[in-house]
């Protein structure tokens, strides 16, 4: 029986091909060997793609028969040229993978971009509750993370301060360590950073006593973000260089903070509108008149024409969700007759009497 590559991506069985592809390139890079990750993971994941990626064998998967079994097309070892195998199995689809990101890696290339990348720092997700007044006109949140930042003491190179840093005796100096590995097509040598030094070169020669000289430490950070005006029920912002600091120095991850707005008891959004439901005495209805309508902004005289129809929606422009160029959508208010559930003898009266006109 072949695995459950569904399980293995962390998809369900009705996930589009965008979401597989975007599944396997986060775990992909997760679980990266070079990137300190699971070789075997890392195994699993490419195959669960290699299958769930193409339609063919995912709907052979989908109907229990193994795709990689020999007989099928694309099956079994060498099926398919569309990707590239290192040997042991794993093999990595180059129309749907970063050729820098992985092959670079693990065989030094770096992509064509020239020389090593920049490390990078992990990013943070997060989760931040806003009122509905809040997701229309913005706010300042303080979110208060617990994160890898760049050590305090040492100022991230990971030496005591005094003292300072010397030659890495494993790679020299270089920060690099060279490697060769065999594959199918041949004898390929890798040059990856050095694990000693983190691919500096230099190692300090007292190491820092917070982080013992990895250069990062785990702090405790309020950290203040900008929520911008028009937001809606889970978006995600991203907010740049506020993530983990990685080991060794390089740049920091980003900052994704999902919104979730609170449910307002009189106002919901449509679009780029305010939609509201206001309760009116029949009179106004049927004769016409001003009344203030609540917005979102604060009341708002409108004059209902005479003869107005029960559920009639009036349009309050420039009152509802702002969004490109300063533009704010409209607030649309749907007036509905109040009927009362009391009645005076005198309203009574005179109900009768309209009635007895055929009012």
């Amino acid at each position: 029986m072949p695995k459950d590559y569904y399980s293995i991506l962390g998809v369900s069985k009705s996930a589009s091909a965008d979401e597989i592809k975007k599944a396997f390139r986060r775990l992909a890079h997760e679980h990266h060997p070079d990137k300190g990750g699971d070789a075997s993971k890392f195994k699993d994941i490419n195959e669960a793609y290699q299958v769930l990626g193409d339609e063919k064998k995912r709907q052979l998967f989908d109907q229990g028969v193994d795709p990689n079994a020999q007989g099928f097309p694309g099956g079994g070892f060498g099926g398919g040229f569309g990707g590239f195998d290192f040997g042991g199995g794993v093999n990595i689809n180059m129309d749907d993978f970063d050729f820098g990101d992985v092959l670079g890696e693990m065989f030094g290339f770096a992509g064509g971009r020239g020389g090593r990348r920049e490390k990078r720092g992990a990013n943070i997700e997060v989760d931040v509750d806003l009122s509905f007044r809040e997701s229309v006109f913005g706010a300042d949140k303080q979110i208060r993370l617990e994160r890898q930042r760049t050590c305090t003491k040492c100022k991230g190179d990971g030496a005591e301060p005094g003292t300072k840093l010397v030659e890495c005796g494993k790679c020299h100096g270089s920060g690099q360590i060279k490697q060769s590995q065999r594959t199918m097509f041949g004898t390929f040598q890798s040059v990856t950073s050095c694990p000693d030094c983190q691919g500096k070169g230099k190692k300090p020669e007292k190491p820092c006593t917070v982080c013992r000289g990895y250069g990062v430490e785990r702090l405790k950070q309020d950290v203040s973000i900008r929520i911008p005006s028009g937001v809606d029920d889970q978006n995600m912002l991203q907010v740049s260089g506020e993530g983990e600091s990685p080991i060794g120095g390089g740049r920091p991850g980003d900052l994704f903070v999902r919104v979730h707005v609170t449910k307002d008891p009189h106002f919901t959004r449509e679009g780029n509108d305010i939609v509201s439901e206001l309760a009116v005495p029949f009179s106004l209805l049927a004769l016409g008149g001003s009344i203030d309508i609540p917005t979102i902004d604060g009341p708002e005289s409108v004059r209902v024409s005479e003869s107005t129809p029960d559920g009639t929606k009036l349009t309050i422009r420039g009152k509802g969700i702002p969004y490109s160029s300063g533009s704010r959508g409209s607030h649309i208010v749907r007036l509905v007759t109040d009927v009362p559930r009391r009645l005076s003898k005198e309203q009574k009266q005179v109900l009768e009497q309209l009635k007895e006109k055929g009012l």
